[in-house]
């Protein structure tokens, strides 16, 4: 699906946070394949593979998790499933001298306009990628004192918490930090709980309409497996930090995306314009927050082309 330059590196102690399902439970494998030592850190979903440490707890209970941590250490820590600062503070103190290197796993949504305060997000160009530097963490606002323990106001503040949870590791963690911000994820049929890409392929196959927004803008994917990849790539082959973008190359609309199902099913697609600020189907988006990945390339991560691998993402979801 790609290349990457990898380096010789020394089988290394990591402790993932998450890693039960989807692309973070492909991650844990992959690194228990490559001779890694690996912990996981959850509350209990799922039991990791064989041969993977399992520590049951929750972490937004910081003295439990300190005591589940022990006198642990590790080299690398990757957060799977951090949302807020609250959770990003928690995290800086409970390891704190534990490790030298933590990643966290961020998104593209930090880029969306429509979740930052009036102005805080530069305006990309129209049809240009944007770049890590539109969203700066060193600088972000933090403020821990909002709801953030509320799961509706966390699930409604995704792309906000995403921001400040990143700032809270950049300025007050005592570890290297780095933070992968993943385009749209795919693939893995049943495997992809999100549900988006069977949306789609859904509505085609019955011949329903979909709504879309007038002059929908483009978006970035990634395949769940090629996630996987670069998360391993950040935790043990690199010592790059601060943010790096991790999509595919290649540039789609909701129209191109649906135009793959529609070759795969036979189905011609229709379509319904939504009014302005109406919401439309996943991935069909009326702003513009694609992401560029040039950071990731110059640092010798190399990415597929979405164009290769989404007609075997829609036959498995089909």
């Amino acid at each position: 699906m790609h290349t990457v330059d990898k380096p010789q590196v020394h089988k290394q102690e990591v402790c993932v946070i998450g890693g039960s399902r989807y692309f973070g439970k492909l991650l844990v494998e992959r690194l228990r394949a490559a001779g890694h030592r690996v912990t996981v850190i959850n509350r209990g979903s799922a039991r990791p593979p064989a041969g993977v440490e399992h520590l049951v707890v929750d972490r937004d209970d910081e003295a439990a998790l300190t005591a589940a941590l022990g006198d642990r250490t590790f080299d690398v820590v990757v957060d799977q499933v951090c949302y807020t600062p609250v959770q990003a503070a928690i995290a800086v103190r409970a390891f704190a001298g534990r490790t030298r290197r933590y990643v966290m796993t961020s998104t593209i949504e930090v880029y969306d306009p429509a979740t930052a305060a009036p102005g805080a997000l530069a305006a990309g160009a129209p049809g240009t990628p944007v770049a890590e530097d539109v969203v700066d963490p060193a600088g972000w606002p933090v403020r821990t004192d909002l709801p953030w323990h509320d799961a509706a106001y966390r699930e409604a503040h995704y792309a906000e918490g995403k921001r400040q949870a990143e700032a809270v590791f950049t300025r007050e963690g005592r570890f290297d930090f780095a933070c992968v911000r993943s385009a749209h994820v795919l693939g893995g049929g049943a495997r992809e709980f999100t549900g988006r890409l069977a949306h789609y392929v859904e509505r085609v196959a019955r011949g329903e309409e979909i709504a879309v927004h007038a002059g929908a803008r483009p978006t970035v994917f990634i395949h769940y497996r090629e996630l996987a990849e670069v998360l391993l790539w950040a935790a043990t082959a690199t010592a790059f930090t601060g943010p790096v973008n991790a999509c595919s190359d290649g540039l789609l609309d909701v129209r191109d995306l649906v135009a793959v199902i529609a070759g795969q099913t036979g189905r011609r697609p229709g379509y319904r314009t939504v009014a302005p600020g109406a919401v439309a189907s996943p991935f069909s988006v009326d702003r513009h927050y694609a992401m560029a990945n040039d950071r990731a390339r110059e640092l010798g991560f190399a990415f597929s082309r979405t164009a290769d691998w989404l007609p075997g993402a829609v036959a498995e979801a089909l």
